[in-house]
């Protein structure tokens, strides 16, 4: 939000200067982000009258000008093509400073010159001019430039966030500065207009719930090439508006100055009443800005017997814009519901300053004044009869009263402020309340739409008591150790793990593609987000593969031909009780498993590699069963158990996707629960054994479908004491081994803590495992 200090000013001017004011504003919520001079420091510049012009003796392009300063007629050379009789311009006299420039007397081609007839340019109010600057016939003669075009003014410009939309005008600042320094406001006299034309245009709202005030009346008889006044075309100027015509001007202003936004229509161009509705889907509307859209079912219209004439809160279109021929005006002021406004703009491409209004909330308490407002300013301006108000309301938003609690206040803050005090600062900013018992119920006023809740009046009473007098206090805490388990252990040393091993850390959306979900995780209904940031974010991941996977094809395409990534991230799913959110490491290896060097021969990785890593993460042995996914290859898919609970996945990519993702590699990817590796066991004293382990090596002849793990996980379910560890260390197919059958040899290592263990116990464990793999499996000792 821009605009001049001098408008500001003339609504509410506390004792404050410039730097003050934007100071206080900033400390009040209302972020200076600019504060520049309207026009750089200079004096002895004064309204001047060309009396007389003659062509200099010595030079074709230069004139001698007879200039009149006031009682005084000065002799000025003068350069400017336009330096002619009768013109009124700014003259520097001898001893000013202007930007750059010192004038003194001086003799230009032998000819004396007392002064300079000065541009926009030389006063560094305008970046570039055409010749000096040409003021209107009725300028003063003598009287200071400065005071003449109000340029002992400043701009400012304002950082809103986006609650403070009732900032987004004049009236809306002056407001808060009242709030702020207690000074008094002065408000634009608004009065209803004198009733002097019968003509009138019916309105129909068709669409109460998106519009429920639109206010509108004929002008007739106006003067639409009507001058815009010079203190008018300064304001809009200054306020990053530039001005156009009259008529526009005038709603310009009132959009500045009392935060309405406005339109004015060619009344002649209307083609029957008025009616506010949801347009047709398929219509066409051409606007303002010579670009024609086609509308949608939801975008709101105003439309005549022909159709829609404009894109109401956005832009109004350009077959019924006024022109210098308009002769009559329908004038329209209506308040539409944010709700219904926001994105409407940006969808099409548009960003208005009437838009960025609406769809941040407008005053609907002040829709008809703003009519008022600017029936007065077009009739002092361009003349005319205004016709009779046709209004037409539905249900009006209420604004419900909030409590706030004296003590919950104090707790927020942390300062001492009085009820006394609060009952002050909410009087200052408007509200209206009662107190009892230390709360206050407190109704604000209709241009403050962001007052919905108890912290929003905290707020208020922490911005006008001074964020700068809240004092900055050290915090007092505790320093006390946070629990940390035993049993647990922190995702940093996950993290530390991981890049040990040599792999790399990546961060990717949590929002991906929905046929990544149904491509790697089988997922044809994940959770869809209602209003994803591009097509390809749409819903929530319920596995972090495919963001690893992208990472992968990003850095081959550049050509790296070794990855190794790895993510700690949440992943979600629909539960019974709502939705999920689990913590995951997910893994993935590709190309070599060293970097390329002269010591060691190049290995791709393999699936044993990746396992490797997986099982170096757990504290407590994990084992793993065969088990299909979707995004596996069939034959190279595990699930991860810990225990009896499946708390992962490991395995090939399968060769769909790799073709698909165009590896020429294999690709190997894990994924578990990063709780389960996260657990361990709570260490406990067990007696070292002093006395020689006994190792016997068990080789078994099998069916091809029996799994090692699942001998060795029913041995060791035996319990017996003295069994210490039983491993596999072979196996082997082919000549000896009957066909469908395979060898495993185990190695069994015994121990007593007691004593050396003798023949006779080692080969009763032995007969042990022996009779168990034979009556589970049907193995025989080979």
């Amino acid at each position: 939000m821009q605009f001049s200090e001098q408008w500001l000013r003339s609504m509410v001017n506390p004792s404050l200067d410039t730097a003050q004011l934007g100071h206080a504003l900033t400390m009040a919520g209302l972020e200076v982000e600019e504060l520049t001079p309207v026009a750089p420091a200079f004096s002895h510049v004064v309204v001047a009258e060309i009396l007389e012009a003659a062509k200099h003796p010595d030079a074709d392009r230069l004139q001698v000008c007879k200039v009149k300063v006031g009682e005084e007629v000065l002799q000025i050379v003068c350069g400017a093509s336009n330096a002619r009789v009768g013109i009124k311009i700014p003259c520097a006299l001898v001893g000013a400073e202007l930007p750059g420039i010192q004038i003194k007397q001086a003799k230009v081609r032998g000819v004396e010159s007392f002064g300079m007839l000065c541009s926009a340019k030389e006063l560094g109010i305008a970046p570039e001019a055409n010749g000096i600057l040409e003021l209107p016939a009725d300028a003063p003669v003598g009287q200071d430039i400065r005071e003449y075009l109000d340029l002992n003014d400043s701009t400012y410009t304002l950082k809103l966030t986006p609650n403070r939309a009732d900032c987004l005008s004049i009236l809306g600042i002056a407001r808060d500065v009242v709030a702020m320094t207690g000074a008094p406001i002065t408000t634009p006299e608004i009065a209803a207009a004198t009733i002097s034309s019968k003509l009138t245009k019916a309105v129909s709202l068709n669409a109460a719930e998106a519009c429920p005030a639109y206010y509108g009346r004929v002008i007739e008889g106006v003067n639409a090439q009507a001058n815009t006044p010079d203190w008018m075309v300064r304001r809009l100027e200054r306020s990053g508006i530039r001005s156009i015509s009259a008529l526009v001007d005038i709603t310009n202003y009132v959009l500045l100055e009392l935060g309405q936004p406005m339109h004015a229509f060619d009344h002649a161009l209307l083609q029957g009443d008025v009616a506010v509705r949801f347009a047709n889907a398929g219509e066409k509307l051409a606007l303002l800005n010579d670009t024609e859209v086609t509308l949608k079912a939801d975008d709101l219209v105003i439309a005549d017997g022909n159709g829609p004439v404009a894109l109401a809160g956005v832009m109004g279109g350009k077959p019924t814009s006024v022109t210098d021929a308009t002769q009559a005006i329908f004038l329209e002021s209506a308040f539409f519901t944010p709700d219904v406004m926001a994105g409407k703009a940006r969808r099409l491409g548009l960003s208005t300053d009437s838009s960025y209004r609406f769809e941040r909330g407008v005053d609907f308490g002040n829709t008809l004044n703003a009519l008022e407002r600017a029936t007065a300013l077009v009739l002092e301006i361009c003349g005319g009869q205004a016709g009779a108000v046709t209004a037409v309301t539905a249900q009006l938003p209420v604004r419900k009263q909030v409590a706030l609690r004296h003590a919950y206040l104090l707790s927020i803050l942390g300062i001492d402020v009085s009820l006394a005090q609060v009952g002050q600062l909410l009087t200052q900013l408007g509200f209206v309340y009662t107190e009892a018992n230390g709360v206050f119920n407190v109704s604000a006023p209709s241009f403050r739409f962001d007052i919905a809740r108890e912290e929003d009046l905290i707020e208020e009473v922490a911005r006008l008591h001074g964020y700068e007098h809240i004092p900055a206090l050290t915090p007092v805490a505790s320093q006390g150790m946070l629990v940390a388990p035993e049993a647990t252990r922190s995702k940093h040393w996950l993290r530390d793990v991981m890049v040990n091993n040599g792999y790399q850390e990546v961060v990717t959306y949590s929002f991906v593609d929905a046929s990544w979900e149904r491509d790697l995780y089988g997922n044809s209904q994940p959770i869809a987000l209602k209003n994803p940031i591009a097509s390809n974010l749409s819903v929530m991941r319920s596995g972090l593969w495919g963001g690893l996977l992208d990472a992968l094809d990003y850095n081959l395409k550049r050509q790296q031909t070794r990855a190794m990534l790895f993510e700690l991230g949440a992943r979600y799913e629909k539960g019974a009780q709502g939705f999920v959110e689990t913590l995951t490491l997910s893994g993935l290896v590709y190309g070599s498993v060293q970097p390329e060097q002269w010591a060691a021969e190049a290995r791709a990785f393999d699936f044993y590699d990746a396992k490797a890593h997986v099982e170096a993460l757990f504290a407590q042995p994990v084992h793993f069963a065969v088990e299909q996914h979707p995004a596996l290859h069939p034959g190279q898919s595990a699930r991860i158990y810990l225990g009896d609970k499946a708390v992962g996945w490991l395995g090939k990519l399968h060769p769909q996707w790799q073709q698909q993702y165009g590896l020429t590699s294999a690709c190997y990817l894990f994924e578990l629960d990063a709780d389960a590796a996260l657990a361990t066991q709570v260490p406990a004293y067990s007696e070292v054994s002093k006395f020689l382990p006994v190792r016997r090596d068990l080789a078994m002849v099998v069916e091809q479908s029996v799994s090692a793990q699942a001998m060795i996980d029913a041995v060791m379910n035996e319990n017996i004491s003295q069994l210490k560890q039983v491993k596999l260390f072979d196996v082997y197919h082919g000549k000896g081994v009957p066909e469908n059958k395979k060898s495993l040899a185990f190695l069994v290592l015994m121990q007593d803590t007691c004593k050396t263990m003798v023949d006779e116990e080692v080969d009763t464990i032995v007969a042990r495992i022996l009779n168990n793999w034979s009556s589970k499996f049907a193995a025989s000792l080979r």
